[in-house]
């Protein structure tokens, strides 16, 4: 997928042979008491690309337009989704936008949700590729290591895109 995710952009190389992947079965125990509070608070993935097989009865997957407005993803039945994390932000110099989404409480049961994340670079560095770097399309990045950006999400409890404005070049 990454492969094709490069080439749409025009890049015939594509660094994602390396990059680890992690899987990740998540269980909501909803109580009458939960419904409508937050299952899952705002957040945005700190890899690169999320898959994402919701549930299929419970739903409660919101995700927030540009406006600023949640709304609901209806689960449908045999669909995967896929969304970009905040390394898809960095490494495609801004062209692909990481979506902040929460899980919201809709009714007592137990939601699960399966997800892979196709993470960052181990040993590499982060930083969008130079074809993707153009006088009307400057740089916005620094060039950074994986693991000191998620030190930085952690470390600073800036879960929801925000750990990037810590990585931006400066005008």
């Amino acid at each position: 997928m990454g492969r094709k995710i490069g080439h749409g952009l025009g890049l015939k190389e594509v660094p994602f042979e390396n990059w680890p992947c992690q899987f990740r079965i998540n269980k909501y125990p909803f109580t009458p008491e939960n419904i409508g509070s937050d299952g899952l608070r705002t957040h945005t993935d700190n890899g690169f690309l999320t898959v994402v097989q919701d549930d299929e009865q419970f739903g409660g997957l919101e995700v927030m337009q540009k406006s600023g407005n949640f709304v609901p993803v209806e689960p449908s039945p045999g669909t995967l989704l896929v969304n970009f994390g905040d390394i898809a932000t960095v490494w495609s110099n801004g062209r692909f936008y990481n979506v902040k989404h929460k899980v919201v409480c809709k009714q007592e049961g137990i939601r699960i949700s399966i997800a892979t994340f196709l993470l960052g670079p181990k040993e590499t560095i982060v930083e969008a590729p130079p074809e993707l770097v153009t006088s009307e399309n400057p740089r916005l990045y620094v060039p950074f290591m994986f693991e000191d950006f998620r030190k930085t999400r952690f470390f600073k409890h800036l879960n929801a895109g925000e750990a990037l404005d810590h990585f931006l070049l400066k005008p």
